[in-house]
Formats: structure tokens, C-alpha cells, sequence
């Protein structure tokens, strides 16, 4: 894994850990796009990584379908970029939640809107697959294959 990925990992964890602290988002509003919209995961890959992040104890059955599945379609899920995820995630959520309890909850109210409505925006009228390869721990996740 190049020094490139590996900080976009650790920024879309902090990114992450600090909505999820502020509005209690993470996995699925945000780790799940970004990695599919800027490290060019396909759609199991994404969700099945964002799961291993909540792996314990929530996440770990659903995790493990993720992961076989992964495995058998030759795209396996990579724990380094799960844990280079959580450390920027347990960074940011601690800032997080700090930067939400100081602010009005009517405010933080207004951020988790637009945040859902930005994303939704993108993902109906601006999806599409990148062509560029991702490569984690010598796998090449092909962006192309987007499913």
C-alpha cells in the first residue's frame, strides 16, 4: 500500500470519527462512499470494510458474509486498511464530540441534513465507476467492476 492511500485512509477515518462524533454518522454516510468514490472500492468491498471497522461487537456477523463473499469474487476485504480506518476514526470521533457538544443542537441538526441530502445528491446523479485500480496489501481492488 503506497503512503498516498494509506493518508486518504486515515483522513476518511478521521472525517468519519469526527461526524460520527458530532451526529452519530460513520460506516455507511460516510467510510462507505468515500471509499468507493476515492479509493475506487467496489460496493461489497466498501460496506464489508466499513463493517470490519465496527467489528466488534456489532458489526461481526455481517462483517464475515463481506468477507467471504469478498474472498470467493477474488476482492478480499484488507485489514490494514481497516485499521488505518479505525485510527483515524477514533481521532476524529473524539474531536468530533467535542466540537458537537459545543455547538447548539439545532446547528448540528442542520449539518447531519445537509450531509445526508450532499451525498444523496451525489450518489443518484453523479455515480459512476472509476477506472483507475486501487492497490491494498498487493490485492488490486478494480473500481471498474462497481457493483
Amino acid at each position: 500500500m503506497d503512503i498516498e492511500t494509506t493518508i486518504i485512509l486515515i483522513l476518511i477515518g478521521i472525517i468519519a470519527g469526527i461526524l460520527g462524533g458530532m451526529v452519530g454518522v460513520g460506516g455507511g454516510i460516510v467510510i462507505v462512499p468515500a471509499l468507493v468514490y476515492f479509493l475506487g472500492f467496489n460496493q461489497h468491498t466498501a460496506q464489508g470494510t466499513s463493517l470490519g471497522l465496527i467489528l466488534l461487537p456489532v458489526g461481526i456477523l455481517g462483517f464475515l458474509q463481506y468477507y467471504y463473499s469478498c474472498q470467493k469474487t477474488g476482492q478480499p476485504i484488507d485489514f490494514k486498511v481497516i485499521g488505518l480506518l479505525a485510527i483515524g476514526f477514533v481521532i476524529g470521533s473524539y474531536f468530533g464530540s467535542k466540537i458537537s457538544l459545543g455547538v447548539e443542537i439545532g446547528t448540528v441538526k442542520k449539518i447531519f441534513a445537509i450531509l445526508l441530502v450532499i451525498i444523496a445528491i451525489k450518489m443518484f446523479f453523479f455515480d459512476k465507476a472509476p477506472n483507475k485500480k486501487v492497490t491494498t496489501n498487493f490485492n488490486e481492488v478494480n473500481a471498474a467492476t462497481n457493483s
